[in-house]
């Protein structure tokens, strides 16, 4: 070494340029050396080198990575790594106070102790390191630098109460992820530093830092050692670690060397604890803020001088103690616990005969423990790899293949990441030891690749599990002041900044529910701000919308296309509901009051005009009388009511009140006065919603699917919801109301005394078969007795020869399996003869046609054809293959006689409204109460089987009979007075047969 040589120990506290200073003076010089103790801040200096130097020039060694151009200048290594013998100008060795730890203080030691440049040497590190190198180093210069800026006790605060760019400091892997796991949901996220990660996983983990996509970091001790980041407040999770042997209290210069990370440059720092960890004592805190340790006494030390002549030699050499008492001997280290497993094995001793193969068992011992397993196993490991080496030369290049393809995959979780890294770095470290292997620029490719995809996929897995790139990204906006940018697409999905937040649910924001804790006020706060604009843009735009993109539901709640924007409640009048807007606060008083006229508007028009007749007939001034007080029941009924509830009231009526109602469109049937109109499908749902509206029931009764004729009866169902629905209770099955009134047409004409057959019209319908209109029969007060007859043949039926009609007694009954169909028919049928209604007059016809239908109108029609309610079309019915179609010639096995079964009806029920009325088909032309309520005179048929006099015709226009008939059957006499004789009501069917008796009396 020349004479002009300087040596000097740049000493003092964190945040004072030391490494900086050195890396200055190394670039001062044509050649230099760097040891520093992590390689991640190897690679950190590395980088700043090749920023000012350029590539070719600047090497990175450390035990897994290996950078040596051909032109190198300048070499940064960690302290292990560091070449010996190259006399370089310039030497530095950083942290030189890890001189004392316990498991790397011998390397510091050495290279403080053997390392020289042959121009300038430095030795960088704390104030406690001035007395052992003054000792042990003649000659050494001492400069004191000073730190730039102050570090200052926060004391103890809560991880949720921690300031932005803080790092918190924990010494467990469990510890720095469940801290990291609480800042996820607190405040976003946090970024993950350990001594263990990849530099590529640590580079981009800190960058995540850096660039501020999150304000926290959580880190080991690791950041003590010269990493240079943002780093405001630092707090320590805990004040004890585990050094790999015992857990132990960490000591005031430790502390002192990780809390002085906060602060950097000009920049004040502050130090405290947080979470379970105790406070720090005053006496540490003032050594710590004034940067004063007691001084460090003896630097622990391994004998450098080897002897190779025997494995018993080596391990003799590295158990020498030192001759100079500031000088300690070092504990037993990985390496020589590596070597006395191996030395017991009897292939190991049987191949390390020579100073060679010493030397090379030494140098496998020193692959260091990547994996953390047991001694055993890796002794097991660097058995294996000494075989190979001193067996061929190197590691098979299959043998290596292997190991590295069982690594090179980057599914699983962090630590299953994690694990495969560590294991990737031992086959990594051999693979950059030079003749360890064939192919060293092939191998070192191959280890590095698959090395960068576990740190790529393991700083991915780190940012997910620990990072809320949402809740980091609308925070940091939101402390900018800024106005947050927010976008809503077409299915609603609200995004603020890019980032998912939520729903807009017609005028409600649905937030995430994944959010909970501090990211859900944080995800409330940033999307109230940003939807605030939008909650006004979707008002004006809901406003103008049409009619036809909004509805209202069965259970009263109201829709824009599928969005929920409110619901209907109770109001003064039943047709006059009020509406609630579903609107949030954060939208303003002037969105509520724009949607709830919106949509006051649309449900005025929408019961305007479904209820148009009702509406009418309630405002008509030219109802006087009974008549305006029966509409004003009507009217409460919305349109259908049991005309046994109404019985007296329809008895008050006289014709000319009944026919100020029949122009509203009010039709008498026997069993139910309604307005035909409100049965369409529209009509009715909306009277379904707007009862229960009234009644305040919680759960609205609902409509039966449109198009049904009848519908089974559901136990619990009140009664009066199958009126409202347009239907009427008969056995097990409800019957829709006008089809009801077209069968009581059709029974009049039967005689209920001598009983009578259905008939295929009465089949037709209703849609069923023969035994559920029996049992239809019986819920209307008819008994059914049911009997068995030979079947008629259809060819057996007699026929004209010239007209082709069938002979009377000879009519074909419809098959017994005829298929239920509860299918409505679509067209309105002509009256049948006797019925009570007349033709809707003009002046009320034209506009109740003119108004709109918005579904199937399940009005009294002709079954012509039974139609399918989905399709519109006619439904065919399939003949099934065993059925003989008429016409056909029967099977020779079913040439037997057949028979079928039939049911006959006869009145069954109570004549209590008809105060002893007499038997249909009795005579008399006295109008009286039938059975199911309707008005119909009397003796309007004869008995079928007696037909009697001169009614042997068929009837005539109007249902009435032949002249004879009127002159038959027993004169009826009341006892009550005689009473104001009424007109005759026009509409009656029976019309024209009472004005012709009233005029012949």
């Amino acid at each position: 070494m020349p004479q002009h040589s300087r040596i000097a120990a740049v000493l003092g506290p964190t945040n004072t340029g030391k490494t900086h200073y050195a890396i200055e003076r190394m670039l001062g010089y044509r050649t230099g050396v760097i040891g520093l103790p992590l390689r991640l801040l190897a690679r950190e200096v590395y980088d700043r080198i090749v920023a000012a130097r350029g590539p070719s020039v600047v090497a990175l060694v450390t035990g897994e990575e290996r950078i040596v151009p051909p032109r190198t200048q300048y070499w940064v290594c960690t302290v292990e790594a560091m070449p010996e013998g190259m006399g370089a100008d310039f030497v530095a060795i950083d942290e030189i106070q890890l001189c004392a730890d316990p498991e790397r203080g011998h390397v510091f030691t050495d290279r403080l102790l053997r390392m020289r440049g042959t121009h300038e040497t430095l030795f960088l590190g704390s104030d406690t390191m001035r007395g052992p190198i003054a000792g042990l180093v003649p000659g050494v210069e001492f400069v004191r630098r000073e730190r730039m800026s102050q570090l200052v006790y926060a004391g103890s605060k809560k991880i949720s109460r921690l300031p932005a760019r803080t790092a918190i400091v924990g010494f467990s892997i469990d510890n720095v992820y469940a801290i990291a796991e609480l800042l996820k949901r607190q405040k976003g996220g946090a970024a993950v530093v350990m001594g263990a990660l990849s530099p590529r996983t640590r580079n981009a983990q800190v960058e995540l830092y850096q660039n501020g996509e999150v304000d926290y970091l959580v880190a080991t001790d690791a950041i003590g050692m010269g990493l240079n980041l943002d780093i405001d407040h630092v707090a320590f999770s805990s004040l004890t670690k585990f050094d790999g042997r015992r857990m132990r209290p960490l000591q005031p210069n430790e502390l002192a060397q990780i809390a002085g990370r906060a602060g950097r440059g000009m920049s004040h720092g502050t130090f405290g604890v947080t979470g379970e960890a105790g406070p720090i004592p005053d006496e540490w805190v003032e050594a710590i803020t004034s940067h004063s340790f007691t001084p460090l006494k003896k630097l622990n030390w391994r004998n450098a001088d080897l002897r190779f002549g025997s494995i018993a030699a080596l391990e003799t050499s590295l158990d020498a103690s030192p001759a100079d008492d500031r000088l300690s001997k070092a504990r037993e280290a990985d390496d020589l616990r590596a070597l006395r497993a191996l030395s017991g094995e009897t292939e190991v001793m049987a191949r390390a005969t020579d100073p060679a193969s010493v030397k090379l068992l030494w140098d496998v011992c020193r692959i260091p423990d990547f994996r953390g397993i047991s001694n055993a196993e890796h002794a097991s490991l660097l058995g294996v790899i000494f075989g190979h080496l001193h067996q061929v030369g190197h590691v098979p290049d299959d043998f290596l293949a292997r190991q590295v393809k069982r690594i090179d995959r980057t599914d699983g979780d962090i630590d299953t990441l994690s694990k495969r890294l560590a294991y990737i770095r031992t086959w990594t470290y051999v693979a950059q030891r030079r003749g360890w292997v064939q192919d060293e620029d092939h191998w070192r490719d191959a280890t590095r690749a698959v090395e960068d995809s576990l740190s790529d996929a393991l700083h991915a897995a780190l940012t997910q599990r620990f990072v809320d790139r949402r809740t980091s990204v609308l925070l940091r906006r939101l402390k900018q002041k800024e106005a947050l940018l927010a976008e809503v697409n077409d299915q609603g999905e609200v995004t603020v900044e890019g980032q998912f937040v939520g729903r807009l649910e017609g005028f409600r924001f649905r937030q995430d529910k994944d959010a909970t804790g501090q990211e859900a006020k944080t995800l409330r706060q940033a999307s109230v701000q940003a939807l605030t604009p939008h909650f006004h843009l979707r008002a004006d735009r809901f406003y103008n919308a049409p009619d036809t993109e909004i509805d209202y539901t069965e259970q009263g709640g109201l829709m824009w296309g599928d969005q929920a924007v409110g619901k209907l409640a109770k109001g003064d009048d039943p047709l006059k509901p009020r509406v609630v807007a579903f609107v949030d606060d954060e939208a303003g008083p002037d969105v509520a009051q724009k949607v709830e006229r919106r949509l006051q508007h649309f449900m005025d028009r929408k019961i305007a005009a479904l209820f148009e007749p009702l509406v009418k007939m309630r405002d008509d001034e030219a109802l006087t009388g009974l008549a305006r007080g029966f509409a004003f029941r009507l009217v409460e009924a919305m349109g259908v009511i049991p005309r046994a509830e109404v019985a007296d009231d329809v008895k008050a009526l006289d014709q000319d009140a009944r026919g100020a109602l029949r122009k509203h469109g009010v039709r008498f049937g026997q069993y139910t006065i309604f307005m035909p109109l409100l049965l369409k499908p529209a009509p009715t749902r909306l009277r379904l919603v707007l009862w229960s509206l009234a009644n305040g029931l919680d759960i609205f009764p609902e409509a039966p699917p449109p198009g049904l004729v009848t519908v089974p009866n559901v136990q619990d169902v009140p009664d009066q919801h199958y009126t409202l629905a347009g239907y009427r209770k008969a056995g097990q099955r409800s019957i829709r109301i006008d089809m009801l009134e077209r069968l009581a047409d059709m029974l009049r004409a039967e005689d209920s005394r001598a009983g009578f057959e259905a008939k295929a019209d009465m089949l037709s319908i209703t849609g069923m078969t023969l035994e559920q209109f029996a049992d239809l029969m019986g819920g209307l007060g008819y008994r059914a007795e049911q009997g068995e007859r030979t079947k008629v043949k259809p060819a057996d039926a007699v026929v004209q020869p010239e007209t082709g009609e069938q002979v009377a007694g000879a009519a074909t009954q419809l098959p017994e399996d005829t298929p239920v169909m509860d299918v409505a028919a679509e067209t309105a049928p002509a009256l049948e003869p006797g019925a009570e209604e007349t033709p809707t007059p003009a002046d009320v016809a034209e506009p109740v046609a003119a108004l709109e239908d918005e579904g199937e109108a399940p009005v009294s029609a002709e079954p012509a054809e039974v139609t399918d309610a989905a399709s519109n079309e006619a439904v065919v019915a399939e003949t099934p293959e065993e059925e003989i179609l008429p016409g056909t010639a029967p099977d020779e096995a079913l040439a037997g006689a057949e028979t079928e079964v039939f049911y006959t009806f006869t009145w069954g029920g109570n004549r209590g409204n008809n105060r002893g009325g007499q038997r249909r088909g009795a005579g008399g032309g006295k109008p009286r109460r039938d059975a199911a309520g309707g008005d119909r005179p009397r003796g309007e048929r004869g008995d079928r089987s007696g037909g009697g006099g001169k009614g042997k015709g068929p009837k005539g226009k109007g249902g009435k009979g032949p002249k004879g008939d009127r002159d038959r059957g027993p004169k009826n006499f009341e006892s009550r007075p005689p009473r104001k004789e009424k007109q005759i009501d026009p509409d009656n069917p029976f019309a024209a047969a009472l004005m012709g008796l009233k005029d012949r009396s």
